[in-house]
């Protein structure tokens, strides 16, 4: 073992990961190595919860969005073949995409060319439709750009569909069986699959959604929605096979690699902190190279740290609004002698709280900070609410993360430093509230009024909107989603809060309910009440 593993060290692992994972839960797999030597292996909770089968290491697991790590190896593949160039136009393969002469595969692999990402459409959100690349392409395309090529970095799922679609033109093979030839099979990653919902594969764990503690079923999701940016499987161990594999460049040659690992600048001069299927952070005052995924049943997180040569993955069969980043990246500080994370909540008045209540505005985008039963919650615009926890008296510590709010008051007006280990960025309090509706601007309705909108709408065949009632409060639910709380604005119209989005029922003439309009980030979609 290396010579920074001690009995000490494995406790403080072994602790982590058992708090995060308990037995009788949906759970994970964990695997460390240090100088390309397996140094802990194990797993924790429950594998399935209906047959009680514990987890074990050789469980294969969804990787969501690591699954862009093989994608970008694959064009890079592709251009050490002479196939294309990274500088290629998106219109050399797509030639009536808007705007394509101006986007380029390397705008695609490191999220700045301005598609908006087809995952915050709302209606590609139902998970059980099966969907060609070409049908997710053309339902972005014609959409209004965030911003233009290279102008910022902004996390989009639709540059990856269009590198699997271009991984498929240009090798004239399926994007799952050019993985399978060209890394799968070379590695000898035997037990790593692009998913399949019907397929038979050994060890497969179940998916499972919790919610304030109870685990459910996940949503089914049709393997064809996250494609080329989410859709592969694997192990630990084969995932170490990976990670020795791009370190020794057994699949590409050290300058591609290096261009992987790169972090590039945008036309303005600021770095992206994004390479090519792997984001670029410090861990321990070191630099680290991560990538973290998320979906129905299933989230990861790998962390390799090139100067220790320390690579940890972390697999789990659970989607919990958590995931597992925040404990590997303590495994890992622990690892190399600096745990992070560990400042124990401070107890601050009512009045030192409500202090700091407020909207921020931040480069681009809004962020509230409100205040409810005790504590403190951020909401980023179509986010969720995130506990904020008090580690001194101006600053917070995001519940289940290291991000971090330092508040301050500055020319009169509150400030708000937000940290996320290297990411930083500051919002100053405004009194405009971008896209949102403020507490005091929504009304409470009778019950006899909220009951008439309960019932189910259908804005697409296959997917359908719930809307309960509960304590005389209105929910919205989306199957294998939790409910989100409606609040009314006027009779008929109601704002969530957490998700930034509007919905509208529409009344007929005789004052029944007959529909509602969804409205989020300027789209809309209509749903008749069908029961």
């Amino acid at each position: 073992m290396g010579a920074t593993f001690t009995k000490n060290i494995k406790a403080e692992i072994e602790a982590i990961f058992n708090q995060a994972y308990p037995a009788h839960l949906p759970g994970a797999t964990v695997l460390i190595a240090e100088d390309d030597k397996i140094i802990y292996r194990k797993a924790f909770g429950m594998a399935n919860l209906e047959l009680d089968v514990k987890m074990k290491p050789e469980n294969v697991l969804g990787l969501a969005s690591i699954t862009k790590q093989f994608t970008s190896v694959s064009i890079l593949i592709l251009m050490e073949q002479g196939k294309l160039s990274l500088q290629d136009p998106l219109s050399k393969f797509i030639p009536d995409f808007p705007r394509g002469n101006e986007i380029t595969l390397h705008h695609l692999l490191n999220h700045t060319s301005g598609i908006k990402d087809y995952s915050r459409i709302p209606e590609l959100r139902d998970t059980r439709l099966d969907l060609t690349p070409e049908e997710i392409i053309n339902s972005v395309k014609n959409l209004p750009f965030e911003f233009n090529p290279n102008e910022k970095h902004e996390y989009s799922n639709s540059g990856y569909v269009l590198l699997g679609y271009i991984i498929e033109k240009v090798s004239g093979m399926s994007y799952g069986d050019f993985i399978q030839k060209n890394i799968f099979d070379k590695l000898a990653m035997k037990n790593s699959y692009y998913a399949d919902s019907e397929k038979i594969i050994p060890n497969r764990a179940n998916g499972y959604q919790l919610y304030e503690g109870d685990s459910k079923n996940a949503e089914y999701m049709s393997t064809t929605i996250p494609y080329a940016d989410g859709s592969l499987m694997s192990t630990v161990d084969d995932m170490f096979l990976w990670s020795k594999a791009i370190q020794n460049n057994t699949l590409i040659s050290e300058k591609s690699k290096r261009m992987a690992f790169a972090n590039h600048s945008l036309t303005n001069g600021k770095l992206t902190n994004y390479g090519y299927g792997w984001f670029i952070n410090k861990l321990a005052g070191m630099t680290s190279l991560e990538h973290t995924g998320g979906m129905e049943g299933f989230t990861t997180s790998g962390i390799f740290v090139p100067g220790k040569n320390i690579y940890a993955i972390v697999l789990t069969n659970r989607n919990d609004g958590k995931g597992p980043w925040s404990f590997n990246i303590k495994a890992v500080s622990a690892l190399l002698g600096k745990p992070i994370g560990e400042e124990a909540p401070i107890k601050l008045s009512e009045k030192q709280l409500k202090e700091w209540v407020g909207v921020y505005q931040f480069d681009g985008f809004i962020r509230e900070v409100t205040y409810d039963n005790g504590a403190l919650y951020s909401i980023r615009e179509g986010g969720r609410p995130v506990k904020l926890l008090p580690i001194a008296k101006n600053e917070f510590r995001f519940e289940n993360s290291l991000a971090t709010y330092t508040f301050s008051l500055k020319g009169g007006k509150k400030q708000a430093i937000y940290a996320d280990r290297i990411l930083k960025g500051i919002g100053t309090e405004t009194v405009k509230k971008q896209k949102q509706i403020s507490e005091k601007e929504t009304i409470t309705l009778p019950q006899e009024i909220l009951i008439k909108y309960v019932g189910g709408y259908e804005p697409h065949p296959s997917f359908q909107i719930e809307i309960t009632m509960q304590n005389d409060r209105l929910f919205a639910k989306v199957k294998g989603q939790p409910p989100v709380q409606l609040f009314a604005v006027t009779e008929n119209s109601f704002i969530i809060k957490e998700m930034d989005a509007q919905v509208l029922f529409n009344l007929g003439t005789d004052g029944t309910v007959e529909s509602l309009i969804f409205s989020q980030g300027g789209n809309k979609m209509k749903g008749n009440k069908i029961k």
